[in-house]
């Protein structure tokens, strides 16, 4: 398992990361304040602000003390709960290393834009290829993996400093870090059961918007794939 520490990738455009600080602060404050259980309580947050694929499509009903949000809001509250510190520290580990070079490459606006859709194809991937499924989906990880399959496609080659099996620091290439974490969700999805809790398809979905959306938002000058940059 890898986990990313630091990458060797400069910013070139933009001066400071405020659109993805930003995600990251209000991601992690939420999660403290509300779902911590350390200041305030939140009563059915998740089922309030999360993505219910049983209930999008009318198979369910939430109770009727509790507050549904039109579909098309949730496609975006989902994003900012997670269901634990490790759900969250995981998700804002990799969009401090990575995301920062994926909105230097696009800009700050285009950057928030890019990573509220990659989190809506998540949803969308995962309410209709899970349509019967009650549970709520909540957490980052979709938009994340569009953010991870965007640094894929523009910098596979740039080096970054890892923890393998949380204690062997390693200079890697991103793809070898990166596509060994695309190659698991693909192999998680081939393997889940029925039981399992994690929104894998959430995962497909945002790669797969992520790898169509990024030529469309860098700027022209960016290229893909590091061509044109020194090995």
């Amino acid at each position: 398992m890898f986990v990313p520490l630091k990458d060797r990738n400069p910013l070139k455009a933009v001066s400071f990361p405020y659109v993805n600080i930003g995600i990251i602060a209000i991601t992690s404050l939420i999660f403290l304040v509300f779902q911590s259980g350390l200041m305030f309580s939140f009563p059915h947050g998740e089922l309030v602000f999360g993505v219910i694929p049983a209930v999008v499509f009318d198979l369910r009903t939430l109770p009727p003390d509790i507050i549904e949000l039109p579909f098309d809001l949730t496609l975006v509250s989902y994003l900012f709960l997670h269901g634990g510190w490790m759900h969250l520290i995981s998700n804002m580990l990799f969009l401090w290393v990575f995301g920062d070079n994926i909105e230097d490459a696009m800009g700050h606006v285009s950057y928030l834009i890019f990573y509220l859709l990659c989190g809506v194809a998540a949803a969308m991937a995962h309410a209709y290829l899970q349509p019967e499924s009650e549970a709520p989906l909540i957490g980052a990880s979709g938009a994340v993996a569009g953010v991870i399959a965007a640094y894929l496609v523009l910098h596979p080659r740039v080096k970054v400093w890892v923890l393998v099996l949380w204690r062997l620091p390693l200079l890697l290439p991103a793809y070898l870090v990166l596509g060994f974490w695309v190659g698991l969700q693909f192999l998680n999805v081939a393997l889940a059961g029925p039981d399992d809790n994690v929104a894998w398809w959430a995962h497909i979905g945002g790669l797969a918007a992520g790898a169509l959306l990024i030529p469309l938002f860098k700027r022209r000058d960016v290229p893909l794939f590091d061509r044109g940059t020194p090995r």
